[in-house]
């Protein structure tokens, strides 16, 4: 992916929550995988949490992190199957204002190569929210690993060209200035 050096790198702050009913901070590897490759990028860790499956909880931490002005972006791990327990996407839906369809669909081509048509079950989605943008992950390291070091890195890089998120962080919240 070309990096424009020349530009002036970013730093974004970004919030992980992991959604597990079985995970603590000490057995949280995916959580402690998105937490150490955003540093490692230069972004800084805004917050860490693990919440229940339980749509109502996570969908409270989202709303909490979008209202917090110094969160740009979050991140969840967990919760994307198709399972009875796997709400996510269902409370990002009772949150988002703009679904990112490009995210999901490219992250499943992306893994596609490498689980193959496993990559049906996954309901990766991303979006943005009052200024933030939200994207939800599956709960495997790789599957996280595959996100970051394929998308959101390039993404999150406001050296990124042709275009990258972060260039359109200002102009998130046009339609409230327009109403």
């Amino acid at each position: 992916m070309p990096i424009d050096e020349s530009r002036k790198f970013v730093p974004v702050n970004i919030a992980v929550l992991t959604v597990s009913d079985t995970r603590d901070l000490a057995s949280d590897r995916s959580g402690e995988t998105l937490a150490g490759r955003i540093t490692a990028a230069g972004h800084v860790l805004a917050a860490r949490e693990i919440v229940k499956d339980d749509a109502t909880l996570i969908e409270a931490v989202l709303r909490r992190w979008i209202a917090d002005p110094t969160v740009d972006c979050v991140i969840t791990t967990g919760g994307t199957g198709i399972t009875g327990r796997d709400v996510t996407p269902e409370a990002f839906a009772r949150v988002l204002e703009k679904e990112i369809t490009g995210f999901g669909e490219l992250f499943r081509m992306l893994s596609y190569q490498k689980i193959g048509t496993s990559t049906i079950q996954s309901r990766a989605i991303g979006g943005v929210s009052g200024g933030t943008y939200l994207f939800a992950l599956p709960g495997s390291t790789g599957a996280c690993k595959d996100a970051w070091d394929d998308i959101l890195v390039w993404q999150l890089d406001s050296r990124h060209r042709p275009c990258n998120l972060v260039e359109l962080m200002p102009r998130l919240l046009e339609h409230l200035k327009a109403a």
